[in-house]
């Protein structure tokens, strides 16, 4: 099969080759004696890529921290099940699938994958693979990062950073359908993509004041950083600070600070979907590539705002 691999971590995504590697080995892999519990193969139709994958340990080293190159990245997928192992539930051959792979396994820049099964939901038939692969990660993050970290409720506020990225666009969809009251943040060139996307007020960090927000419930950070620190003096007292890029490095006076790593959920999934078909949830895609132009699409000479996708078969 084709695949990316990448060998260099010092090379980062200039280092991304597209090669040929071995197809999952489905036989053995259904039979009893060469299974992992509970795995399907997949034929992949649509993969997403997250920007600093190549920043991360597990793309590197498995989890007893042995070297795992060549490895293949990208872990948002969208596809056909084409074998399952013993123990794979919920799942059937040539069901239409989406969700995520384990981060320490080769991942989804292929045209198969090997998944745990408990990781994917069933994709309907009238959601394109290209829009399965790019809500897959962006939709559970904001979902999670909402909704189970954050507690967000019905007349609430929330201040979503980067309100017009991939993230931020699903968390500003999610967090108005929960009937919160949504401030984005981003750059001055995002404000009308934030308000499209349901913000009813945007703060331009290049050129605003972030404190003069105000007190919020819930900060939704992307950033980290010197907005991740300014961030947590706007939680108001009991209210949540939430970060998906890494240990806070300050917190709210009177309230919690919580960072988080994405994790797959088949009901939550399920969720999403929902929210896709009856047209609740908008995915935001930047640009669609074929496998052949991956390596191009992940090393852009301008700024490509929203989810990139590589669409691994027509």
């Amino acid at each position: 099969m084709r695949a990316i691999v990448v060998t260099d971590r010092a090379a980062g995504t200039a280092g991304m080759k597209l090669v040929e590697r071995p197809d999952p080995d489905a036989p053995r892999l259904a039979s009893l004696e060469g299974a992992n519990y509970g795995d399907v193969v997949v034929e992949v139709h649509a993969s997403g890529f997250t920007g600093n994958e190549l920043e991360w340990p597990s793309t590197w080293i498995d989890r007893l921290g042995r070297d795992r190159t060549p490895s293949i990245p990208g872990h948002e997928l969208a596809g056909v099940v084409t074998a399952l192992s013993y123990g794979a539930t919920g799942l059937s051959v040539g069901q239409r699938v989406f969700g995520l792979t384990d981060w320490t396994r080769d991942g989804t820049l292929a045209e198969y994958v090997v998944v745990e099964a408990r990781n994917l939901a069933p994709l309907p038939g009238d959601v394109d693979f290209t829009v399965g692969a790019g809500v897959a990660m962006t939709g559970l993050t904001a979902w999670q990062g909402l909704f189970e970290h954050g507690r967000l409720r019905a007349g609430q506020s929330v201040l979503v950073h980067g309100a017009a990225g991939a993230v931020g666009s699903m968390a500003t969809q999610l967090a108005r359908e929960a009937g919160a009251y949504v401030i984005g943040t981003g750059r001055a060139a995002h404000r009308q993509t934030a308000f499209d996307f349901g913000t009813q007020e945007f703060v331009d960090l290049e050129n605003g004041a972030l404190e003069g927000v105000g007190g919020v419930d819930l900060v939704f950070d992307v950033f980290g950083g010197d907005i991740g620190r300014r961030s947590a003096g706007l939680v108001r007292a009991g209210g949540t600070l939430v970060t998906v890029a890494g240990p806070p490095e300050a917190r709210p006076a009177d309230g919690l600070a919580v960072d988080f790593v994405v994790v797959s959920d088949r009901d939550q999934l399920g969720e999403i979907a929902k929210r896709v078909r009856d047209g609740r949830l908008r995915t935001n895609i930047g640009q669609v590539a074929t496998l052949d132009d991956a390596v191009a699409a992940f090393n852009p000479t301008g700024r490509i705002q929203g989810k990139t996708v590589i669409r691994v078969r027509p």
